[in-house]
Protein backbone atom coordinates (compact mmCIF):
# COMPACT_ATOMS: atom_id res chain seq x y z
CA UNK A 1 0.00 0.00 0.00
CA UNK A 2 1.75 3.67 -1.18
CA UNK A 3 2.31 5.56 1.55
CA UNK A 4 -1.03 7.69 2.81
CA UNK A 5 -1.68 10.96 3.15
CA UNK A 6 -1.90 10.17 7.02
CA UNK A 7 1.22 9.11 7.83
CA UNK A 8 2.74 10.63 10.91
CA UNK A 9 -0.41 13.21 11.23
CA UNK A 10 -2.06 13.34 14.98
CA UNK A 11 -5.83 12.65 14.58
CA UNK A 12 -8.02 13.65 17.85
CA UNK A 13 -10.92 11.90 18.17
CA UNK A 14 -13.31 13.22 21.00
CA UNK A 15 -16.88 13.49 21.63
CA UNK A 16 -19.60 12.15 23.92
CA UNK A 17 -23.32 10.77 24.25
CA UNK A 18 -26.26 12.05 25.54
CA UNK A 19 -27.38 11.10 28.56
CA UNK A 20 -30.94 10.50 27.47
CA UNK A 21 -31.46 7.14 26.20
CA UNK A 22 -34.33 9.19 23.80
CA UNK A 23 -31.86 11.10 22.17
CA UNK A 24 -29.01 8.79 21.91
CA UNK A 25 -30.51 5.08 21.86
CA UNK A 26 -28.42 2.53 23.05
CA UNK A 27 -28.26 0.69 19.55
CA UNK A 28 -26.71 4.06 17.89
CA UNK A 29 -24.40 4.00 20.85
CA UNK A 30 -23.12 0.53 20.23
CA UNK A 31 -22.91 1.24 16.21
CA UNK A 32 -21.10 4.12 17.06
CA UNK A 33 -18.49 2.50 19.15
CA UNK A 34 -18.20 0.27 16.34
CA UNK A 35 -17.43 2.30 14.18
CA UNK A 36 -15.08 4.04 15.99
CA UNK A 37 -13.14 1.07 17.04
CA UNK A 38 -12.86 0.30 13.11
CA UNK A 39 -11.61 3.95 12.37
CA UNK A 40 -8.97 3.67 14.44
CA UNK A 41 -7.53 0.43 13.03
CA UNK A 42 -8.27 1.72 9.60
CA UNK A 43 -6.07 4.58 11.03
CA UNK A 44 -3.01 2.66 12.31
CA UNK A 45 -3.04 1.37 9.02
CA UNK A 46 -2.32 4.02 7.57
CA UNK A 47 0.39 5.55 9.71
CA UNK A 48 -1.79 7.47 11.63
CA UNK A 49 -0.95 8.89 15.05
CA UNK A 50 -2.99 10.11 18.35
CA UNK A 51 -3.82 12.18 20.75
CA UNK A 52 -6.01 10.52 23.22
CA UNK A 53 -7.16 11.86 26.60
CA UNK A 54 -6.76 10.25 30.31
CA UNK A 55 -9.25 10.10 32.65
CA UNK A 56 -11.95 8.38 34.33
CA UNK A 57 -14.72 6.67 32.30
CA UNK A 58 -18.21 7.33 33.36
CA UNK A 59 -21.66 5.52 32.72
CA UNK A 60 -24.86 5.97 31.62
CA UNK A 61 -27.63 5.19 34.26
CA UNK A 62 -30.02 4.46 31.63
CA UNK A 63 -28.36 1.26 29.96
CA UNK A 64 -24.64 1.77 31.53
CA UNK A 65 -22.69 2.71 28.35
CA UNK A 66 -19.73 4.49 28.61
CA UNK A 67 -20.44 8.53 27.95
CA UNK A 68 -16.97 8.85 26.53
CA UNK A 69 -14.91 6.97 23.93
CA UNK A 70 -11.57 7.44 25.38
CA UNK A 71 -10.65 4.11 26.50
CA UNK A 72 -12.26 2.81 23.46
CA UNK A 73 -9.58 4.59 21.06
CA UNK A 74 -6.65 3.70 23.67
CA UNK A 75 -7.97 -0.06 23.33
CA UNK A 76 -8.27 -0.24 20.18
CA UNK A 77 -4.73 1.30 19.39
CA UNK A 78 -3.31 -1.60 21.69
CA UNK A 79 -4.86 -4.17 19.87
CA UNK A 80 -4.38 -3.11 16.30
CA UNK A 81 -0.43 -1.92 16.91
CA UNK A 82 1.17 -4.82 14.78
CA UNK A 83 -0.22 -3.18 12.21
CA UNK A 84 1.41 0.16 12.64
CA UNK A 85 3.54 1.12 9.16
CA UNK A 86 7.62 1.02 10.05
CA UNK A 87 9.27 4.70 10.69
CA UNK A 88 5.89 6.33 11.53
CA UNK A 89 7.47 9.58 13.13
CA UNK A 90 6.81 10.94 16.28
CA UNK A 91 5.37 9.20 19.33
CA UNK A 92 2.09 7.01 18.33
CA UNK A 93 -0.30 8.61 21.31
CA UNK A 94 0.19 11.86 22.72
CA UNK A 95 -1.91 11.51 26.14
CA UNK A 96 -3.18 14.53 27.74
CA UNK A 97 -3.26 13.89 31.29
CA UNK A 98 -3.78 15.71 35.22
CA UNK A 99 -3.03 15.47 38.63
CA UNK A 100 -5.97 12.98 39.25
CA UNK A 101 -5.29 10.87 36.20
CA UNK A 102 -3.76 7.80 38.62
CA UNK A 103 -6.75 7.80 40.60
CA UNK A 104 -9.10 7.76 37.87
CA UNK A 105 -8.40 4.89 35.38
CA UNK A 106 -10.61 2.57 35.31
CA UNK A 107 -9.42 -0.82 36.72
CA UNK A 108 -9.87 -2.71 33.46
CA UNK A 109 -7.54 -0.26 31.72
CA UNK A 110 -4.61 -0.10 34.23
CA UNK A 111 -2.93 -2.57 33.04
CA UNK A 112 -3.15 -1.19 29.13
CA UNK A 113 -2.33 2.05 30.08
CA UNK A 114 0.94 1.00 32.52
CA UNK A 115 1.89 -1.30 29.64
CA UNK A 116 1.70 1.68 26.97
CA UNK A 117 2.90 5.17 29.06
CA UNK A 118 6.20 3.03 30.38
CA UNK A 119 6.92 2.32 26.39
CA UNK A 120 7.92 5.00 23.90
CA UNK A 121 4.94 4.94 21.68
CA UNK A 122 3.29 7.10 24.08
CA UNK A 123 4.43 11.36 25.01
CA UNK A 124 2.41 11.50 28.15
CA UNK A 125 1.70 15.90 27.91
CA UNK A 126 0.42 17.09 31.60
CA UNK A 127 -2.24 19.58 32.41
CA UNK A 128 -1.74 19.33 36.43
CA UNK A 129 -3.37 20.94 38.77
CA UNK A 130 -6.22 22.20 36.40
CA UNK A 131 -9.70 20.71 37.32
CA UNK A 132 -10.88 22.67 33.95
CA UNK A 133 -12.11 20.51 30.91
CA UNK A 134 -10.93 23.66 28.95
CA UNK A 135 -7.54 23.66 30.16
CA UNK A 136 -6.87 19.89 28.84
CA UNK A 137 -8.30 20.46 25.56
CA UNK A 138 -5.84 23.52 25.40
CA UNK A 139 -3.34 20.87 25.63
CA UNK A 140 -5.24 18.54 23.26
CA UNK A 141 -5.46 20.63 20.45
CA UNK A 142 -2.01 21.95 20.84
CA UNK A 143 -1.06 18.56 19.39
CA UNK A 144 -3.68 17.48 17.28
CA UNK A 145 -3.37 17.42 13.39
CA UNK A 146 -7.07 16.82 12.77
CA UNK A 147 -10.20 16.89 15.17
CA UNK A 148 -12.91 14.11 14.29
CA UNK A 149 -16.06 15.04 16.45
CA UNK A 150 -19.21 13.05 17.10
CA UNK A 151 -21.90 14.22 19.87
CA UNK A 152 -20.82 16.36 22.54
CA UNK A 153 -21.95 19.16 23.66
CA UNK A 154 -19.63 22.88 24.71
CA UNK A 155 -16.99 20.88 25.38
CA UNK A 156 -16.86 19.43 21.57
CA UNK A 157 -17.99 23.67 20.21
CA UNK A 158 -14.76 24.65 22.50
CA UNK A 159 -12.24 22.28 20.96
CA UNK A 160 -13.52 23.40 17.59
CA UNK A 161 -12.64 26.78 17.67
CA UNK A 162 -9.45 26.27 19.35
CA UNK A 163 -8.84 23.73 16.24
CA UNK A 164 -10.20 26.30 13.61
CA UNK A 165 -8.06 28.94 15.65
CA UNK A 166 -4.57 26.79 14.50
CA UNK A 167 -6.07 27.02 11.10
CA UNK A 168 -6.67 22.99 11.67
CA UNK A 169 -9.07 20.91 10.17
CA UNK A 170 -12.59 20.19 12.14
CA UNK A 171 -14.60 16.40 10.58
CA UNK A 172 -18.10 16.77 12.89
CA UNK A 173 -19.80 13.52 12.48
CA UNK A 174 -23.60 13.54 12.26
CA UNK A 175 -24.38 10.48 14.33
CA UNK A 176 -27.05 10.75 16.06
CA UNK A 177 -25.85 10.73 20.00
CA UNK A 178 -26.74 14.08 20.85
CA UNK A 179 -29.31 16.59 20.07
CA UNK A 180 -29.06 18.58 16.51
CA UNK A 181 -28.63 21.73 17.94
CA UNK A 182 -25.67 20.01 20.70
CA UNK A 183 -22.03 19.52 19.45
CA UNK A 184 -20.50 17.93 16.93
CA UNK A 185 -24.23 17.21 15.37
CA UNK A 186 -24.77 21.57 15.40
CA UNK A 187 -21.30 21.62 13.87
CA UNK A 188 -22.06 19.21 11.16
CA UNK A 189 -25.32 21.59 10.29
CA UNK A 190 -23.17 24.42 9.99
CA UNK A 191 -20.91 22.80 7.47
CA UNK A 192 -23.78 22.01 5.44
CA UNK A 193 -23.89 25.69 3.84
CA UNK A 194 -21.86 25.79 1.19
CA UNK A 195 -20.16 29.31 2.23
CA UNK A 196 -19.40 27.56 5.43
CA UNK A 197 -17.29 24.29 4.59
CA UNK A 198 -14.16 25.67 4.12
CA UNK A 199 -14.35 26.47 7.68
CA UNK A 200 -14.32 23.54 8.94
CA UNK A 201 -11.59 21.77 6.68
CA UNK A 202 -10.08 22.49 3.30
CA UNK A 203 -9.74 19.94 0.46
CA UNK A 204 -6.21 19.16 -1.31
CA UNK A 205 -5.51 21.25 -4.51
CA UNK A 206 -9.17 23.32 -4.30
CA UNK A 207 -11.12 20.69 -3.47
CA UNK A 208 -14.75 20.69 -2.74
CA UNK A 209 -15.41 20.58 0.39
CA UNK A 210 -18.98 20.81 0.59
CA UNK A 211 -19.50 17.72 -1.37
CA UNK A 212 -17.40 15.97 1.27
CA UNK A 213 -19.66 16.96 4.16
CA UNK A 214 -22.52 15.58 2.39
CA UNK A 215 -20.72 12.10 1.78
CA UNK A 216 -20.00 11.65 5.42
CA UNK A 217 -23.77 12.60 6.32
CA UNK A 218 -24.22 9.10 6.98
CA UNK A 219 -27.42 7.17 6.48
CA UNK A 220 -29.33 4.93 9.24
CA UNK A 221 -29.29 2.12 6.21
CA UNK A 222 -25.21 3.00 5.37
CA UNK A 223 -23.51 -0.27 6.97
CA UNK A 224 -20.36 0.46 9.27
CA UNK A 225 -16.98 -0.42 6.99
CA UNK A 226 -18.78 1.73 4.59
CA UNK A 227 -18.34 4.67 6.83
CA UNK A 228 -15.22 4.21 8.22
CA UNK A 229 -14.39 4.04 4.56
CA UNK A 230 -15.57 7.52 3.75
CA UNK A 231 -14.11 8.84 6.25
CA UNK A 232 -10.84 7.70 6.03
CA UNK A 233 -10.97 8.88 2.54
CA UNK A 234 -12.00 12.42 3.79
CA UNK A 235 -9.03 12.62 6.21
CA UNK A 236 -6.88 11.55 2.94
CA UNK A 237 -8.13 14.26 1.07
CA UNK A 238 -7.67 17.06 3.74
CA UNK A 239 -5.30 20.16 2.56
CA UNK A 240 -2.08 19.32 4.42
CA UNK A 241 -0.66 21.59 7.07
CA UNK A 242 0.08 24.80 5.67
CA UNK A 243 3.96 26.58 6.21
CA UNK A 244 3.32 30.09 5.18
CA UNK A 245 6.38 32.04 2.88
CA UNK A 246 7.14 35.46 4.19
CA UNK A 247 9.74 36.34 1.18
CA UNK A 248 10.59 39.05 -1.14
CA UNK A 249 8.03 39.11 -4.48
CA UNK A 250 8.97 41.59 -6.61
CA UNK A 251 10.35 40.25 -9.61
CA UNK A 252 11.76 43.94 -10.47
CA UNK A 253 14.55 44.44 -7.53
CA UNK A 254 17.68 42.58 -8.18
CA UNK A 255 17.72 39.81 -5.10
CA UNK A 256 14.48 38.36 -6.64
CA UNK A 257 15.80 35.79 -9.04
CA UNK A 258 18.13 34.25 -5.98
CA UNK A 259 15.55 34.00 -3.61
CA UNK A 260 13.39 32.60 -6.06
CA UNK A 261 15.87 30.14 -7.25
CA UNK A 262 16.15 29.01 -3.62
CA UNK A 263 12.43 28.83 -2.96
CA UNK A 264 12.27 26.13 -6.22
CA UNK A 265 14.77 24.19 -5.71
CA UNK A 266 15.27 24.19 -1.81
CA UNK A 267 12.63 24.98 0.24
CA UNK A 268 9.60 23.74 -2.07
CA UNK A 269 10.95 20.43 -2.61
CA UNK A 270 12.06 20.03 1.24
CA UNK A 271 8.88 21.59 2.84
CA UNK A 272 6.17 19.60 0.44
CA UNK A 273 7.68 16.88 -0.33
CA UNK A 274 10.00 15.35 2.35
CA UNK A 275 7.92 17.41 5.27
CA UNK A 276 4.16 17.20 4.08
CA UNK A 277 3.31 20.52 4.32
CA UNK A 278 1.84 23.04 1.62
CA UNK A 279 4.03 25.75 0.79
CA UNK A 280 1.69 28.98 0.80
CA UNK A 281 2.70 31.97 -1.03
CA UNK A 282 0.58 35.28 -1.32
CA UNK A 283 1.34 36.99 -4.70
CA UNK A 284 -1.86 38.21 -5.56
CA UNK A 285 -2.23 35.31 -8.28
CA UNK A 286 -4.32 33.30 -6.24
CA UNK A 287 -8.48 32.98 -6.02
CA UNK A 288 -8.83 35.30 -2.79
CA UNK A 289 -11.12 34.15 0.01
CA UNK A 290 -11.11 37.82 1.19
CA UNK A 291 -11.84 41.25 -0.21
CA UNK A 292 -8.25 42.36 0.52
CA UNK A 293 -4.55 41.28 0.04
CA UNK A 294 -3.43 42.16 3.31
CA UNK A 295 -6.52 40.74 5.04
CA UNK A 296 -5.23 37.39 2.80
CA UNK A 297 -1.79 37.31 3.93
CA UNK A 298 -2.36 37.98 7.73
CA UNK A 299 -5.20 35.55 7.63
CA UNK A 300 -3.48 32.68 6.20
CA UNK A 301 -0.09 33.61 8.15
CA UNK A 302 -2.46 33.43 11.33
CA UNK A 303 -3.81 29.93 11.14
CA UNK A 304 -0.52 28.23 9.51
CA UNK A 305 1.41 25.59 10.81
CA UNK A 306 4.52 27.05 10.57
CA UNK A 307 6.30 29.98 8.89
CA UNK A 308 9.37 30.52 6.71
CA UNK A 309 10.71 33.85 6.45
CA UNK A 310 13.02 34.81 4.51
CA UNK A 311 14.27 38.40 4.74
CA UNK A 312 16.44 38.80 1.94
CA UNK A 313 16.45 42.34 0.50
CA UNK A 314 15.17 43.27 3.67
CA UNK A 315 11.84 44.59 2.25
CA UNK A 316 9.50 46.63 5.67
CA UNK A 317 6.52 43.83 4.40
CA UNK A 318 8.84 41.43 5.36
CA UNK A 319 9.79 42.20 8.83
CA UNK A 320 6.04 42.89 9.66
CA UNK A 321 4.92 39.46 8.98
CA UNK A 322 8.27 37.92 10.49
CA UNK A 323 7.09 39.88 13.33
CA UNK A 324 3.39 38.70 13.43
CA UNK A 325 4.40 35.60 13.61
CA UNK A 326 7.00 35.30 16.10
CA UNK A 327 4.11 37.49 18.58
CA UNK A 328 1.71 34.69 16.98
CA UNK A 329 3.94 32.27 18.40
CA UNK A 330 4.07 30.31 15.36
CA UNK A 331 7.20 28.40 14.77
CA UNK A 332 8.69 30.55 12.46
CA UNK A 333 12.31 29.03 10.81
CA UNK A 334 14.09 32.83 9.31
CA UNK A 335 16.18 33.02 6.28
CA UNK A 336 18.52 35.26 4.46
CA UNK A 337 20.86 34.92 1.37
CA UNK A 338 24.63 34.62 2.82
CA UNK A 339 26.32 37.98 3.28
CA UNK A 340 23.47 40.22 3.77
CA UNK A 341 23.16 42.74 5.86
CA UNK A 342 20.21 42.43 8.72
CA UNK A 343 19.38 44.53 11.78
CA UNK A 344 20.52 43.94 14.93
CA UNK A 345 17.95 41.95 16.83
CA UNK A 346 17.51 39.67 13.85
CA UNK A 347 21.32 38.50 13.65
CA UNK A 348 20.47 37.42 17.51
CA UNK A 349 18.12 35.20 16.01
CA UNK A 350 19.30 32.11 15.00
CA UNK A 351 18.83 31.79 11.30
CA UNK A 352 19.40 29.89 7.59
CA UNK A 353 22.15 31.98 5.79
CA UNK A 354 21.47 30.19 2.76
CA UNK A 355 24.36 30.09 -0.38
CA UNK A 356 22.89 30.98 -3.69
CA UNK A 357 25.91 28.70 -4.99
CA UNK A 358 26.53 24.86 -4.65
CA UNK A 359 24.36 21.88 -5.74
CA UNK A 360 20.76 21.58 -4.65
CA UNK A 361 21.39 18.52 -2.48
CA UNK A 362 24.03 20.57 -0.61
CA UNK A 363 21.93 23.19 -0.17
CA UNK A 364 18.93 20.94 1.03
CA UNK A 365 20.98 19.04 2.99
CA UNK A 366 21.92 22.96 5.13
CA UNK A 367 17.97 24.25 4.95
CA UNK A 368 17.07 20.13 6.38
CA UNK A 369 20.01 20.65 9.36
CA UNK A 370 18.76 23.98 9.78
CA UNK A 371 15.06 23.06 10.38
CA UNK A 372 15.92 20.09 12.71
CA UNK A 373 17.84 22.15 14.94
CA UNK A 374 14.76 24.49 15.36
CA UNK A 375 11.76 23.13 14.86
CA UNK A 376 11.31 22.89 18.62
CA UNK A 377 12.62 26.04 19.75
CA UNK A 378 10.49 27.43 22.16
CA UNK A 379 8.82 31.03 21.14
CA UNK A 380 10.69 34.51 22.42
CA UNK A 381 7.88 35.31 25.26
CA UNK A 382 6.36 32.23 26.72
CA UNK A 383 2.89 32.01 27.14
CA UNK A 384 2.76 30.79 30.63
CA UNK A 385 0.17 31.17 33.25
CA UNK A 386 0.84 33.45 36.67
CA UNK A 387 -0.04 30.53 38.18
CA UNK A 388 -0.64 27.04 37.70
Amino acid sequence: MARSPLFGRRIHISGSIAKDIAVASTADVEAARTFIGGLVRELTRRGANFVIPVDAEPFREADGMPICFDWLIWKAVKDHLAQRPPNVPGPFVVAVQHHKTQEQIPDDYAGLWDELRSSQLVKIESAAQWDMNSKRMEAQARFGDVLVVLGGDEGVLYLANLYHDAGKPIVPLNLPLCAETKGARRLYNFGLASSQTRRLFQIVDDGDAHDWINRIGFPSRQAIPDRISALVDLLEALERPKAFAVRLLNPDLEDYDDVQTFFDIVVKPVIEDELGYRLVVIDGRQTYEHARIDQEIFAKLHRSSIVLADITGARPNCFLELGYALGRCLPTMVMVREGASLPFDITTFSGLHWKSSGSAEERKRAFREHWHAIRNRPSLVPTEPLIS
